[in-house]
């Protein structure tokens, strides 16, 4: 029968059904050396006296340490006068057996691809602040399964925050709190199909990644590619989508705005067929040249979902997400949360509150506005050394886009020389839904490296555009270049295939 001991050391469960009376010892021993060997007992760790052991598994005394006196012999266990007997250092000789699954990428040495903020400025001092201070009021429901709605301070914290920011109109009962952007379109694609939806409508090129998982979610949504020119979203190509998903703040990934017309065209759009409009404001903090455009959402509070996160101000691995909903749909939203996430982290959103409440979160956001628009200037420098690659956007986002001239080296090309050079940075050919349409270009982001890397990250890019073969200007060395321009993104076709309903 198997037996554990509980003393002042340890709890130690050891199997001995198989030994009879004569054999006590041997099993004994033999049941440690298998703990100790499959880690069950690890290095280091007391065991119990033999008294105690002896007592709980019904043995002598003498048969226990001469179990022990055996295995410190063998070196299994190690003994020390006044300090006992423990678990010595025994390694398997035999290395690991492999993971099949290997699912921790590689990091480039310099990681170009936009995405990620820099985690090097991660205010450290002020959210170690706030976690102290939520963790010293803490009441024990702080560790319970919590409201799925998200964590009332949090959610009242946003609303105000994202009012004075954003000048999005909200309050506590009508946020949700998600575990992040992919959380949240998982969420509104359950939504919109358990509300009869069959077709949506998403910007192309566009999250390729995020308007996959709601044509991958099993949820038999179709999506319908939405065409972006330099104004935006063609809006007038929608038809009869049950919702358009938008970026309209800066377009992912030609970094344009939205045209003041279209965003009203959408919403008008929007009332005439009792669509929605789901407005992903990711990076919509970050302009540069002047203050950053307002969310949609303010002129359009029961039309839009509005969605955010931490991702691109503070960091992905927070896991921590937003969506302000029209009042109507707020019940469908935090049932859909219980169907997917049952048990939301709590500890993490009461610090997110207390860090924006204080208003670390806008020092934070303000100080890396400033870093980000110094490194997309350093970052254009670098481009204008190369007078066959166009920039687009306006200046704002984490990255820039890059078309490329005709004849010229390709996409992959490019980015195989750098992946040689440690370099890494995304193509935009890969971001279209239709690869008829698709566009030759690189998304290059000035975010991700830490501070004293990015320039070296700089000049290994300059290198990799030298290596494929890219025309330099003439006695113009990018460090010294200062001209600071941007272009529209690369034209194409405005073929609507439906036109725009008016109420």
């Amino acid at each position: 029968m198997a037996k554990a001991w509980t003393g002042s050391r340890i709890d130690l469960h050891l199997d001995l059904t198989a030994a009879g009376p004569a054999k006590r010892r041997a099993a004994l021993e033999a049941a440690l050396r298998e703990a100790i060997r499959d880690g069950s007992l690890r290095p280091g760790v007391p065991l119990p006296s033999s008294r105690g052991l002896a007592e709980q598994l019904g043995l002598s005394r003498g048969t226990v340490t001469s179990a022990y006196g055996q295995l410190v012999d063998e070196g299994f266990l190690t003994s020390r006068p006044g300090s006992g007997t423990a678990v010595a250092d025994v390694r398997d000789p035999k290395p690991p057996a492999a993971s099949p699954h290997r699912f921790a990428a590689v990091r480039p040495e310099h990681d170009l691809r936009p995405g990620s903020p820099d985690l090097a400025a991660f205010p450290l001092r002020g959210w170690t602040a706030a976690t102290r201070r939520v963790l010293a009021a803490a009441r024990p429901e702080l560790f319970g399964a919590g409201d799925p709605q998200g964590r009332f301070e949090l959610r009242a914290a946003l609303a105000d925050y994202l009012g004075r920011t954003r000048g999005v109109q909200t309050s506590a009962d009508r946020v949700v709190i998600t575990s992040g952007y992919h959380h949240s379109v998982q969420l509104v694609a359950r939504v919109l199909r358990s509300q009869g939806a069959k077709t949506v409508a998403w910007e192309d090129p566009g999250h390729a990644v995020f308007r996959g998982l709601v044509a991958d979610a099993g949820l038999s949504l179709r999506v319908r590619p939405l065409p972006v020119d330099e104004g935006g979203a063609v809006v007038e190509a929608l038809t009869d989508e049950s919702a358009v998903f938008l970026t309209p703040a800066h377009q992912y990934p030609t970094g344009v705005p939205l045209d003041p017309a279209r965003r009203r065209a959408v919403v008008e759009w929007a009332r005439a067929r009792g669509a929605l409009v789901i407005e992903d404001d990711y990076d919509g903090e970050f302009r540069y040249d002047r203050r950053p455009v307002g969310a949609m959402q303010p002129v359009a509070t029961c039309e839009v979902v509005y969605c955010g996160s931490v991702s691109k101000t503070l960091g992905p691995g927070l896991c921590l997400g937003w969506l302000a909903l029209p009042s109507r749909l707020v019940e469908a939203f935090v049932r859909a949360k219980l169907e997917t996430e049952p048990f939301g982290e709590s500890v993490g959103q009461a610090v997110l509150a207390d860090f924006v409440s204080s208003h670390a979160y806008d020092r934070h956001v303000r100080a890396a506005r400033l870093r980000y628009g110094r490194r997309r200037e350093r970052l254009l420098a670098v481009l204008e050394e190369f007078p066959g690659l166009t920039a687009h956007g306006v200046p704002a986002g984490l990255h820039v886009l890059v078309t490329l001239p005709a004849g010229g080296p390709g996409e992959s090309e490019i980015r195989a020389a750098g992946e040689a050079r440690g370099v890494a940075v995304r193509g935009l050919a890969e971001l279209y839904q239709d690869p008829d349409e698709a566009r030759q270009g690189l998304l290059i982001g000035y975010a991700g490296p830490a501070e004293r890397a990015y320039p070296a990250a700089l000049e290994a890019l300059a290198g990799t555009l030298r290596a494929v073969g890219l025309q330099t200007a003439p006695n113009r060395p990018w460090s010294e270049s200062s001209s600071r321009t941007t272009t529209r993104p690369p034209a194409r076709s405005r073929t609507a295939r439906g036109s725009c309903r008016s109420r």
